[in-house]
């Protein structure tokens, strides 16, 4: 069985397109199949993820199955280990990890469990800057300046990650911290002489948005990536209309 993690806190703008996309990759007929549990970690919601969840579960056939969880460590780490707790009960022998803001592509678990490695660092994409308003543009180019999209890249995100039951058990699993939790897993199983494909095959479309729900994560970055640029633009107006010789704030 392959397990899907998502760790949700008040999520109910986006996780309908996430569920969506996860049903396609779950029924994927690449996946001869095999059959795909699906656990949303509710931590501390209280807008209407949960009934979002339990109306998508309905469709649920013999191919995947679609369960929510509730705890209250508002702790991506935690919410995530949750998930691959239960996983691990029911037998999964393969664990992968998105989002709630993130939309994986049909052949996603495909791609992941064809590298045959023991965890898998997928990349991210994103295809609408918008929330940035102003700044968009230049964030998009940013981005596309400074990300490699390709085999061999080294990002970690929580967004499309998979790793193998034995080699999660083996390097500890997450850890519950609130941010950097995949970064500290990937860190174990290297440590644990894991065998990690750095790939761009799996595919994710994740969001820009402005309230980044952990610090220190994709959403945080790109918030102190436009604060840069705010400042230099500050900078180049002051600069602008300083006369040639005076001192900027003389």
């Amino acid at each position: 069985m392959i397990g899907v993690v998502v760790p949700v806190h008040n999520e109910e703008a986006c996780l309908g397109a996430c569920l969506e996309a996860l049903k396609v990759a779950a029924t994927c007929d690449a996946l001869a199949g095999e059959a795909v549990c699906i656990v949303i970690v509710l931590d501390a919601c209280s807008d209407r993820s949960q009934r979002i969840v339990l109306a998508h579960a309905m469709q649920a056939d013999a191919r995947w199955r679609l369960d929510c969880i509730a705890v209250e460590a508002r702790n991506v780490g935690a919410a995530r280990a949750a998930g691959a707790k239960l996983l691990l009960e029911r037998g999964a022998r393969w664990l992968a990890f998105t989002d709630a803001d993130t939309c994986v592509a049909p052949d996603w678990l495909r791609h992941q469990l064809a590298l045959n490695a023991d965890a898998v660092c997928g990349t991210i994409a994103v295809d609408d800057w918008s929330p940035h308003a102003d700044h968009a543009g230049a964030l998009r180019e940013h981005f596309a300046r400074t990300y490699t999209d390709a085999d061999g890249h080294r990002h970690i995100h929580g967004a499309n990650f998979g790793v193998c039951a034995r080699a999660y058990l083996r390097a500890g699993g997450f850890a519950p911290l609130a941010c950097s939790e995949d970064v500290a897993l990937v860190a174990a199983l290297q440590a644990s002489g894991a065998r990690i494909a750095w790939s761009a095959a799996p595919r994710v479309t994740t969001s820009a948005r402005r309230d980044a729900k952990a610090r220190g994560g994709f959403g945080d970055t790109l918030l102190q990536v436009v604060g840069a640029m705010g400042v230099a633009e500050v900078i180049e107006g002051l600069v602008a209309s300083t006369a040639p010789g005076q001192a900027i704030g003389a």
